[in-house]
């Protein structure tokens, strides 16, 4: 068996900065210290953090007064801070830049009358912070179809955001179709689905074609994730989203010459390795590494966190 390890994969920018800043939280603050949702759509992430004593929590009702609370890489509502102030919670924001980018946008063009369309999957963590920075002005669409059910009060002031994790393909199919019906529609300056997400989708698209089966390191409830292992299937090839080796069946790999693993941008490269260790210990598999690009991108920490992450730094380089 060969293994086509697809590059780049794993964490990205936005995950870097939500898992760092919430080690440092731990290192300063101590525990428990309580995030708003998970940290990051992982499973193994957000296990080995609730060891170290952190409280993932829906609900800020059940957070002690006074407490440091630290906003996931998702992003949350208005309403979510409000009622943050209202406790005096000790507020570290890590949502990832690129959905605060999002929320930009979405005040900015309610601010100017626009009824915005943002194209995303319901339920999600950041669709939910998004439609609550301007509720009575977004509209949510989930596909093609949902576009032609759209009732907008001026045709003319249209505009579209995006959700972050979708499939690009999928997002350009509608973003064409709502221009078919808005042929005023504005969208954002530059695509919202972030550079790592794109970068994974064409890593899969690229690659997909060479091998027999493909496997995502990823957990059910991360988007980005599901979208790789959905591309795959769409190209026709089979495709699975495992959480980690013990999630993986090896009666899948009956007859497969060649694999190709990838990892949606929450999930650990510990994982990912610990999923080739199986292959290679099974099957024997041969491991080619297949990097189509580099990713050199890095977001600043939360300000609250800058002077203790460089205050370590220095420590660390007296010693």
């Amino acid at each position: 068996m060969r293994i086509l390890l697809a590059g780049p994969r794993g964490f990205c920018a936005g995950v870097n900065m939500a898992i760092e800043s919430l080690r440092l939280a731990i290192r300063r603050f101590g525990t428990p210290i309580y995030v708003y949702h998970e940290i990051v759509h992982n499973k193994w992430v957000v296990d080995s953090f609730r060891k170290l004593g952190v409280v993932f929590t829906d609900d800020l009702a059940g957070v002690p007064e006074g407490s440091h609370l630290l906003y996931s890489a998702h992003g949350v509502s208005p309403e979510v801070r409000k009622i943050a102030a209202e406790r005096n919670l000790q507020v570290i924001d890590a949502t990832c830049p690129l959905v605060t980018k999002v929320h930009r946008e979405a005040i900015r063009h309610a601010k100017e009358g626009f009824t915005i369309v943002l194209i995303g999957h319901a339920g999600h963590d950041e669709v939910a912070g998004t439609l609550g920075e301007a509720p009575e002005s977004i509209v949510l669409v989930q596909s093609p179809d949902d576009v032609d059910n759209v009732e907008v009060p001026d045709p003319s002031k249209v505009a579209y955001l995006t959700q972050t994790t979708l499939s690009v393909v999928d997002a350009e199919t509608i973003i064409e179709r709502l221009r078919q019906r808005f042929p005023k529609i504005v969208g954002p300056r530059k695509e919202d689905i972030c550079y790592a997400t794109t970068n994974r989708q064409e890593a899969v698209r690229t690659l997909s074609s060479e091998v027999d089966l493909v496997l995502v390191v990823g957990s059910q409830n991360s988007s980005n994730s599901q979208r790789l292992a959905e591309l795959a299937r769409s190209g026709g090839v089979p495709a699975h989203l495992v959480d980690g080796p013990e999630d993986i069946d090896l009666d899948w790999f009956q007859g497969i010459e060649t694999v190709l693993i990838t990892a949606g941008a929450s999930a650990p490269e510990a994982v990912v390795q610990q999923c080739v260790a199986l292959l290679q210990d099974r099957f024997g598999a041969a491991v080619e590494s297949r990097m189509l690009c580099e990713e050199n991108v890095r977001f600043v920490l939360p300000k609250p966190l800058r002077e203790i992450a460089e205050e370590e730094r220095i420590n660390d380089t007296d010693n």
